[in-house]
């Protein structure tokens, strides 16, 4: 696994259940700002194996991205059953849901 791919999945087991984290704000604290993309790619391609909580990371809107209408209302279900509320069918209020861990708290 490359040093990018590593940290993106050590930020994301970290996120605590009851909140989110946006791709971006994962790809910058990874060390690639623009690497939001790359980290849709980590959770598709690694989720099931490393037991990532994937159902916590959407996207910079505050909403759930996923397309699929099943997996769509299987991440709506998994917050809701964390305590987290819905503006609407799709979105996540950030400022009250957004997971900001501190710099030092990361895998280096």
């Amino acid at each position: 696994m490359n040093p990018f791919t590593e940290k993106v999945v050590e930020i994301i087991k970290q996120i605590p259940a009851g909140r989110v984290m946006t791709y971006g704000q994962i790809a910058a604290l990874a060390g690639s700002p623009r690497g939001a993309r790359q980290v849709v790619r980590i959770l598709h391609a690694m989720s099931r194996k490393h037991r990532l909580p994937w159902h916590r990371v959407i996207n910079a809107k505050g909403q759930i991205a996923l397309q699929d209408p099943d997996m769509h209302s299987l991440q709506k279900l998994l917050l809701l059953g964390e305590g987290i509320e819905l503006m609407d069918d799709r979105t996540v209020s950030l400022e009250h849901y957004q997971y900001h861990p501190m710099a030092g708290n990361m895998a280096e």
